[in-house]
């Protein structure tokens, strides 16, 4: 079953903040994306997850490479998540 919204998903490290990644979908905690990166399969990542006006912090595990090319496709298994919080702009 997939979630209606996408989120937007950023990667964190050291405090850091990311836009590097483009959702393909979201479905049953695992989120496909494309990346000009190539994380490597097992690798933790730290991710802030954006959607309806939330925001949530999460862990990811790599769980996979699909596709070559720009066809590419990361797997990304969510792991541990924060609660949502109201995203502040401004």
């Amino acid at each position: 079953m997939s979630d209606t919204a996408s989120p937007r998903v950023l990667l964190v490290d050291d405090g850091k903040i990311s836009d590097v990644f483009d959702v393909v979908d979201l479905v049953d905690g695992v989120v496909r994306v494309r990346t000009p990166f190539l994380f490597e399969v097992g690798e933790e990542l730290k991710l802030r997850l954006e959607r309806d006006g939330t925001v949530t912090d999460a862990t990811a595990r790599v769980r996979a490479h699909a596709g070559t090319g720009d066809d590419k496709v990361t797997e990304l298994e969510l792991g541990d998540q924060s609660e949502p919080r109201r995203m502040v702009t401004g």
